[in-house]
């Protein structure tokens, strides 16, 4: 996370771009479920969301680790001598991708075109992720922008097409992995070629690379492990059938939360990063360190107060009606579940990026995974079978993990603007309230979490327009 710099002291404008392009992703995707979740079979929706789940964690496992250490030394001094490196480590990965999908089919744990489309669908993710990391890191955004907003569109068009025309998991990945292949050659057109000037791999820098890349990605594994585990219990618990609206919940509510703390760290972090490395103590790092707190905080209690608020009527007409009662059983558990694990990932293990303490982040990334999945078990077995029990230990073992990260989190002093969190705080209150069933009341509770959620945004588009002028320039 320490070399994000290169967006430092870049156009607001481009910036500003650049974050239209994650919620143009955030959209699509969120469109995408919905419409795969109609046109596909319960029990296939299921197999979908966990094949989907299932090739993210490969694609992390295999590749999150050279996205991070691009991260922190791409481009930099010998740009040649990096991308040399960062292209051989990922054929390699891609490699070892391949062998791990053959050897699924070949233990007979998934159909030999399941398993090896995921192996794929894994490698293009990884590859096209790695490639856009490395554009945002040259502050190429105009590109970066362009093929993020292409990427997510191909993939919504082919996904969806494969879907019609073959309405179960192998129509929805074959689709996909079409998809995939025409952002690739398209990529390759606008991009230009990778591999030109390649040299061979430096061992000191190959070295470099995996001791940087593989810690900091070790938390990444292991944070993508609670929403698995916790996917495979309910599926197991509740059957492919019994599970889908749940599932359901649990794929679409994710990621807002993922969008909003994504493009804002993308835009906020690097200059937290700059300030820090200048001035680590000064009164000033702990403003911006408070600035960038309280714009995560607020953002992702606005989104959580949205949320809560849209979803009898969002639910009503956007999920069909077999998956809508256990959808809306599960949904406000899933809500806060998301906003505490954003928390996790982002907010609480700051510090510890920033003074380069890598135990502590893997550390908090395991607690977050195990504390979740020990929950939701308990839970289960406390209230007898429910869904509710599963969900709402699940809950319980995200706010241990909360606990758990808050020292980490105080342990760097920072100052942040009350108003603003207040009155984010506030917003989710009266949503909650308002969801937990108020009918006659819907629409002036949603006035009033809509009147409490204008503070926060207009203190984080301020931020936006104005940080260019106190931003540090990128070293």
């Amino acid at each position: 996370m320490r070399a994000g710099r290169g967006l430092s002291g870049h156009a607001p404008v481009a910036q500003i771009v650049a974050l239209g392009a994650y919620v143009y992703q955030a959209v699509l995707a969120l469109g995408l479920l919905l419409v795969v979740s109609r046109i596909l079979p319960a029990q296939d929706f299921t197999h979908y969301s966990l094949f989907v789940t299932i090739s993210q964690f490969g694609s992390i496992a295999a590749f999150e680790w050279l996205r991070f250490s691009c991260s922190r030394f791409y481009p930099g001094a010998a740009e040649a001598a990096q991308r040399s490196v960062i292209l051989y480590a990922f054929i390699v990965c891609a490699g070892l991708c391949l062998l791990a999908g053959g050897g699924v089919a070949a233990l007979g744990l998934a159909s030999a075109g399941i398993a090896v489309g995921g192996a794929f669908v894994a490698i293009f993710q990884g590859g096209s992720e790695l490639h856009l990391t490395m554009l945002r890191f040259r502050q190429d955004f105009r590109l970066f922008s362009i093929l993020q907003a292409v990427r997510a569109s191909a993939l919504a068009i082919g996904t969806i097409s494969g879907a019609i025309l073959a309405p179960t998991l192998a129509g929805a990945v074959s689709g996909m992995l079409a998809a995939y292949l025409a952002y690739a050659v398209l990529a390759r057109a606008l991009g230009g070629p990778l591999a030109s000037e390649l040299q061979r791999p430096q061992r000191r820098l190959l070295m470099k690379h995996l001791t940087y890349g593989g810690v900091s990605a070790g938390a990444s594994v292991a944070g993508i492990l609670a929403p698995l585990g916790l996917k495979a219990l309910l599926t197991a618990a509740l059957g492919s059938q019994g599970a889908a609206g749940a599932l359901l919940a649990l794929d679409l509510l994710q990621r807002p939360f993922v969008m909003v703390v994504s493009a804002l760290q993308a835009i906020r972090y690097p200059e937290i990063v700059a300030a820090y490395d200048r001035e680590p103590g000064s009164a000033g790092f702990r403003e911006r360190l408070g600035g960038y707190y309280g714009q995560l905080a607020s953002c992702s209690l606005v989104t959580a107060a949205a949320i809560l608020c849209l979803l009898a009527p969002a639910a009503s007409w956007l999920v069909k009606a077999e998956l809508r009662e256990s959808f809306l059983l599960a949904a406000p558990a899933v809500t806060l579940l998301a906003l505490l694990r954003a928390w996790v990932q982002t907010l609480l293990p700051t510090p510890a990026h920033l003074m380069q303490r890598l135990r502590p982040i893997i550390g908090l990334a395991v607690a977050d995974a195990v504390l979740l999945n020990l929950g939701s078990l308990a839970g289960w077995s406390l209230s007898g079978g429910s869904l509710t029990g599963l969900l709402y230990g699940g809950l319980a073992g995200a706010v241990a993990a909360v606990i758990v990260g808050a020292p980490l989190f105080l342990s760097m002093p920072f100052r942040w603007a009350g108003l603003p969190l207040a009155s984010a705080l506030a917003a989710l209150a009266i949503a909650g309230l308002g969801n937990a069933g108020m009918p006659r009341t819907s629409l002036l509770i949603s006035l009033a979490v809509f009147l409490f959620c204008i503070p926060p945004a207009i203190a984080t588009l301020s931020s936006l327009l104005q940080r260019d002028n106190a931003s540090p320039e990128a070293s």
